[in-house]
């Protein structure tokens, strides 16, 4: 990503007040779901936009990242990455910048771990993560039915 995209696709991120902000050639998309909803959707539903391209996202955790290099991107900014994530992308030979860089992401109401960063912190590999991160899902999406 070049300094350019890189300051153009924050800018977007920032401006929107959106959660990431993906490039695929010349198509760029904001999202705004919480966590990683979005990027499980774009891997499960339309797998070929994640292939080779460009995210800019606010919280990195390992989820995601795992989420990212099983869609095949190319490179990710964030302005925060949990160190499990890091180590994830430097695994699987994905170019990950960020802002800041922390030791694991925290949930919503600063009390814990994010959920999901516990369920992937032993994990070895994406396809692990993958695992983990649709149980997680579907136990959410039971409870909102319920």
């Amino acid at each position: 990503m070049t300094d350019e995209e890189k300051k153009e696709l924050t800018g977007c991120l920032l401006n929107e007040q959106c959660s990431c902000v993906i490039r695929q050639g010349q198509e760029t998309r904001i999202f705004r779901e919480r966590g990683v909803k979005d990027l499980f959707r774009l891997l499960k539903e339309e797998p070929g936009f994640l292939q080779g391209a460009l995210i800019v996202d606010k919280v990195v955790g390992k989820a995601a990242a795992s989420l990212m290099i099983l869609g095949g991107i190319k490179e990710v900014f964030a302005e925060v990455i949990s160190h499990p994530a890091l180590d994830l992308f430097q695994t699987a030979g994905v170019k990950a910048g960020y802002r800041l860089e922390v030791p694991h992401i925290i949930n919503r109401t600063h009390t814990d771990w994010c959920p999901l960063e516990i369920r992937c912190f032993g994990l070895r590999t994406a396809e692990e993560c993958l695992e983990q991160i649709e149980d997680f899902l579907n136990r959410q999406q039971a409870a909102r039915l319920a």
